[in-house]
């Protein structure tokens, strides 16, 4: 293994799929398709230059720790992550969403929020959804789940859920609507601040490639 060997950290799905064209613009080819093979390290055409697939929470704890010297995550996983360790240099452009508060058609949020309720949230980006709430003084009871988020407010675990929202089609489907949007959210290039450093020649190359690509978007 080179000592300017680069590791990129990436999840599977869309923003492994909407980082591809970046690579390229670079001249990095992935020789493998994580949705048909079972291994987490992908090889490139560059013996220098290796994908580790793993989920997309924890790509900044890879980077931050030095197991990747750089990898492409969402907003909303670097916000609830607090992006410590790690140098954030583009907004990629990729992977748009929204992170926004959804209810149950027919629950009245204004009222609730204006009258200073308590209100129960569930969400996995719980940070994300404490300091929102704490902005609007409104109290809360944090309940954390990792999916289905849409079923807590129509078995009443929750009065409102916080979460990721792209066409809104899932909310419609299960009779929730969107009530107030906390943030745009977009996936952005994070790199180890070490790497940025000892392997800097390696590197920079890549992520010129990676900002001039993007700047479209």
């Amino acid at each position: 293994m080179s000592s300017q060997q680069l590791t990129l950290a990436l999840s599977k799905g869309r923003i492994f799929e909407e980082t591809l064209p970046l690579l390229e613009a670079a001249g990095i080819h992935v020789t493998e398709d994580p949705e048909k093979s079972r291994k987490l390290i992908l090889a490139t055409n560059d013996p220098d230059v290796r994908v580790i697939i793993v989920r997309a929470s924890d790509v900044p704890t890879y980077v931050q720790y030095g197991a990747a010297d750089f990898g492409v995550a969402g907003k909303d996983v670097l916000f609830e992550h607090g992006g410590a360790g790690l140098y954030q240099p583009i907004d990629l452009g990729i992977a748009k969403c929204r992170m926004s508060v959804a209810v149950s058609v027919g629950f009245d949020y204004a009222t609730a929020v204006r009258q200073g309720a308590r209100l129960r949230v569930a969400t996995k980006y719980t940070e994300t959804a404490r300091q929102h709430f704490a902005s609007k003084g409104v109290h809360i009871d944090l309940i954390k789940l990792y999916g289905s988020m849409e079923l807590a407010p129509l078995v009443g675990l929750s009065d409102v859920i916080v979460d990721l929202v792209s066409t809104g089609n899932t909310l419609r489907a299960n009779h929730l609507v969107e009530v107030e949007e906390i943030m745009e959210i977009s996936s952005r290039l994070v790199v180890n601040q070490a790497a940025l450093k000892l392997k800097r020649e390696r590197l920079q190359p890549i992520l010129q490639a990676f900002e001039r690509a993007s700047e479209g978007k």
